[in-house]
């Protein structure tokens, strides 16, 4: 229920959510009824519309603060966004698309107004298909049937992309995307991969004016000296990392 509300959306009335969610209105009403007693949704009595409460954060939080490996990993995210004139992200995977847990930027650079929590496709962007090329056949074949039922217009296209991006991978040791994703925007991706098996992704990227395609082999080997430092320091000391010191 509280994932049906997306970024732009102020308010939503019962039946907008019961339309987003698939559930009847009945049911939607008695769920409204209960996240408002929990403080989860607020209400205007006017309208009836909810709107989230902050108090969702709370949720979130206790994620956060477990990764510690984001601590350890922010300040060689900076370096690498001020190096390249972008963005440099951590994110995990979310159903069929990745959220950022951690996000940085070059201070000088405009680019899309995307924050920890937000979540791109798994499919079309650096970091999915990092993710993508990283865990193993039989999760990738389970992941692929789960996008090509999702998107099945578009599977030929993303079908293409991925295996392309498994190819790149396999060569290189990184995933790149020129204007996939969004027409002007181009990145790298590498997975990183964490010793109990959790598979997640940095990304480097931004606007095709700065960050240029004759760009990506370095910063995707840039990004793959981050991701290898990254593991090297857990594997020492994995404890701060579970426990976010």
């Amino acid at each position: 229920m509280l994932s049906a509300f997306k970024p732009g959306d102020d308010t939503l009335t019962n039946l907008e959510l019961a339309r987003r969610t698939g559930l009847a209105k009945a049911t939607v009403t008695r769920l409204t009824h209960t996240l408002r007693y929990l403080g989860y949704l607020s209400n205007c009595s006017e309208t009836g519309r909810f709107r989230l409460h902050p108090h969702v954060l709370s949720l979130g939080y206790p994620v956060l603060a477990n990764l510690g490996i984001r601590q350890m990993a922010r300040p060689a995210m900076q370096e690498l966004a001020d190096y390249s004139g972008g963005t440099v992200s951590l994110g995990a995977r979310d159903m069929l698309h990745i959220i950022f847990v951690e996000r940085v930027r070059n201070r000088s650079v405009v680019t899309l107004p995307l924050d920890v929590g937000s979540c791109i496709p798994i499919a079309t962007t650096s970091s999915g298909r990092a993710y993508i090329a990283a865990i193993s056949e039989s999760e990738r074949a389970q992941l692929l049937s789960e996008i090509k039922a999702a998107y099945p217009q578009n599977w030929p296209r993303l079908k293409r992309g991925i295996e392309a991006a498994c190819e790149e991978y396999n060569k290189f040791g990184y995933c790149s995307t020129i204007g996939d994703w969004e027409p002007n925007i181009n990145a790298v991706g590498v997975p990183l991969r964490l010793p109990d098996g959790q598979v997640l992704a940095f990304t480097c990227g931004g606007p095709s004016s700065r960050i240029q395609p004759g760009m990506i082999q370095d910063l995707g080997d840039r990004l793959k000296q981050l991701a290898e430092g990254v593991q090297m320091v857990h594997l020492s000391s994995p404890a701060s990392f579970v426990a976010g010191r």
